[in-house]
């Protein structure tokens, strides 16, 4: 499972359209003069932030390689046709927080090459940048100042260990304020002010682009700093952190009290069955359930049904049925009173319901955060337990890394642009908490039709966390946003695509919320012009 999540996050770095994160030792290639403007310059930070050291490093451009860096990036990255870049990295700390945090800045040396804008890039699982890849000159090379913080929590997406708890073994509040919030609005500001210093022009545009925690820190910003970012691309949004990183342990409660432990193969057919079931709903068989919550197949109708397995035949027993219709459920209160969300039937179960083996990020977060024990055994939660964890962990880090503040309304003032879109196949972050947030929202700003002006909303049907499934993945999501900004080009539909069963090119134009996509009844089901978005 720990390399399933590896290979997601991985996924999710690289769909940071292509405009994500930086290599100190990347490789270059076929280089042209280097600029000799790349020098320090003195940098202004937030109140309360002091800065305690300046680098710039000059780097030459043409074709350049990133070496590979698991385990966000398995693999050698290339880009190519790259402008002369520098690299600058600020370091910062905050009194009484012995905390040292780096934030990376690249910039295209030659001012004809910058567009003006601004993208600050955003992380994954536990890291809340990523300086390995190819993101950060990818953005540079798009015409962007790019920058990313490593927060002070150290560069490992999976492993807290060093930093969560003090020696005392408490909480490290600071780092974790860092990680949560503090960290982005300090990137922001510094970002900002070093293009100034650097081509002595203000940024005209600012961005933020991220999924999964990415994602998280781009709601955060619109929440915390809604003066920061112009435009926000906010994927796979990690969002109500406090009960999200606990709900997914669910399943690990429910194996233990039902006394089952389903084997992967068990787990799909459940899915299988599913999709078979739901997948026309929309009026088109492509083995996509395309607005899971329309689906009302019970999995205790797979009870008693063989399926073969490895070449073994295994007949599927009430009480496996049971728990996976109480895992697609989600968690409840010991009176049955809906704690949060299980993920959509059609999401892969692997992630979040291995028997033994709990979803990373959500096991670190209660050994390390809710219980303080890294002994703690989260396989062997039960209702009770999993009810008094997933309490204490609202209480104590709701107002830290909720992310959940539905009052959008200093965003919206200041002109800020909000474009996020979830996976319906999300097999990490269960989607409907991205729905009932953006529901809280309308309530508070008056309706689905006024928060639209500020913030759009496209569930995308077979999409995975971040990247990936079935189904027609975003093609521009990050032009949509600037055309928004820029332009004032409200995107009523995302243009999306995918490669179909048989290796044609499926594209749909994705609805916003609430609306969906349905066939008209007449040309190729592979064709977004045969499809109109009505109210779901």
């Amino acid at each position: 499972m720990k390399r399933r999540l590896i290979v997601l996050m991985a996924a999710a770095v690289s769909a940071v359209a292509a405009l994500a994160p930086t290599a100190a030792d990347a490789v270059s290639r076929d280089s042209g003069p280097v600029a000799a403007t790349c020098a320090a310059v003195p940098v202004s930070a937030p109140s309360g932030t002091k800065v305690e050291s300046v680098k710039a490093v000059a780097n030459a451009g043409g074709t350049v390689t990133f070496p590979a860096a698991p385990p966000l990036h398995p693999q050698e990255e290339t880009l190519t046709d790259v402008p002369a870049w520098c690299d600058f990295t600020v370091t910062v700390s905050h009194p009484g927080a012995n905390d040292h945090v780096n934030i990376k800045i690249s910039l295209p040396q030659d001012r004809e090459n910058w567009t003006g804008r601004f993208q600050a890039l955003g992380g994954s699982a536990y890291l809340a940048g990523d300086f390995s890849g190819s993101s950060l000159v990818g953005a540079v090379k798009a015409g962007y100042v790019a920058a990313a913080t490593d927060a002070g929590v150290g560069a490992n997406p999976l492993d807290v260990s060093g930093w969560a708890l003090t020696p005392a073994g408490k909480v490290d509040t600071p780092l974790l304020e860092n990680f949560a919030s503090r960290s982005l609005h300090d990137m922001a500001v510094i970002g900002k002010d070093v293009a100034k210093r650097f081509y002595d022009r203000p940024v005209s545009y600012a961005y933020w682009n991220g999924c999964s925690t990415g994602g998280r820190q781009g709601y955060a910003e619109a929440q915390d700093h809604p003066t920061d970012f112009d435009g926000i691309l906010a994927k796979a949004p990690a969002i109500n952190w406090d009960r999200f990183a606990v709900a997914t342990l669910w399943s690990q409660a429910v194996f233990t009290e039902e006394k089952v432990a389903p084997t992967p193969c068990e787990l799909a057919a459940f899915n299988t069955a599913a999709v078979k079931a739901c997948d026309t709903l929309d009026g088109v068989k492509d083995g996509i359930i395309d607005d899971p919550r329309e689906c009302h197949w019970d999995a205790r109708r797979l009870a008693g049904t063989k399926i073969d397995c490895d070449g073994k035949k295994i007949t599927i027993s009430r009480a496996t049925a049971d728990a996976v219709r109480k895992i697609w459920a989600g968690p409840v209160s010991s009176s049955g009173r809906r704690l949060w969300y299980g993920p959509n039937k059609g999401a892969s179960l692997d992630a979040l319901a291995t028997p033994g083996t709990p979803f990373t990020v959500a096991d670190s977060w209660v050994k390390y955060f809710v219980k303080r024990n890294p002994s703690f055994d989260t396989t062997k939660l039960t209702y009770t337990s999993f009810a008094q964890i997933f309490r204490a962990s609202q209480l104590r880090f709701n107002d830290v890394i909720g992310t959940d503040d539905p009052n959008l309304s200093a965003f919206a003032k200041a002109g800020g642009k909000l474009l996020s879109w979830h996976g319906q196949n999300d097999e990490l972050v269960p989607t409907q908490g991205t729905i009932a947030y953006r529901e809280r929202v309308n309530r508070v700003l008056g309706g689905n039709k006024r928060v639209d002006d500020f913030y759009r909303l496209f569930l995308l049907p077979g999409v995975n966390h971040c990247a990936g499934g079935p189904g027609p993945y975003p093609t521009d999501d990050l032009g949509a946003l600037v055309n928004w900004v820029e332009k004032g080009q409200a995107p009523a539909t995302l243009a999306a695509s995918a490669s179909g069963p048989g290796g044609e090119t499926v594209t749909r134009d994705v609805c916003r919320y609430p609306m969906v996509a349905r066939y008209t009844g007449h040309g190729d089901t592979a064709s977004a012009a045969n499809y109109r978005c009505v109210t779901a």
